[in-house]
């Protein structure tokens, strides 16, 4: 499923105040009870395409698919100059969305990014994966880390999170919301 799928919703006079959704190939199918309203229609489609998108993420991001994504990563996006001998999520890390140790070429993602959007973790990784490059961040790191096309959308993303849950904000040498 991508970031914005096809979205097909189907009225129907039977249901009366149930809504369901389900997966159909490339698109997402919502029925909604013909007496919705279109504001209605509109709240419940929003619900249910993030509930099922919840889902999908929850079953396709394990430790085991993500060094498999960030090795395709550092190919699209770094020339393949960056690799990881291991990427798995973590549950300790409160304060840093993802972390890397270039000794060892591993990396570390918090658990609290698998319920964001696949751009944002992909956001993470290819962070983290510079730091294989480029341990520092200076000109060179946020150069390599400018490859990835969605870099500011998902920093601005990962800030506003951290805003709205009250975290601390990153040192100022970091001029990202990673706090690596």
């Amino acid at each position: 499923m991508k970031d914005s799928p096809r979205v097909e919703v189907r009225r129907s006079r039977r249901r009366r105040r149930t809504v369901s959704a389900y997966v159909d190939g490339d698109r997402i199918v919502v029925l909604v009870p013909d007496s919705f309203t279109k504001a209605e229609e509109r709240d419940w489609v929003s619900t249910m395409v993030a509930r099922l998108q919840r889902k999908e993420q929850g079953g396709r991001r394990k430790d085991t698919d993500l060094l498999a994504r960030a090795r395709a990563l550092s190919d699209r996006y770094l020339g393949g100059l960056a690799e990881p001998t291991s990427v798995r999520w973590v549950a300790n890390q409160r304060s840093r969305w993802g972390s890397c140790t270039p000794g060892d070429r591993t990396i570390r993602l918090s658990e609290r990014l698998k319920q964001m959007p696949d751009w944002v973790v992909d956001y993470v990784i290819v962070h983290e994966l510079v730091h294989l490059i480029e341990p520092h961040h200076n000109e060179a790191f946020w150069g390599w880390v400018g490859h990835y096309p969605h870099t500011e959308k998902a920093k601005g993303y990962l800030l506003g999170w951290s805003d709205a849950a009250r975290l601390d904000p990153p040192p100022d040498d970091h001029a990202g919301p990673d706090a690596d």
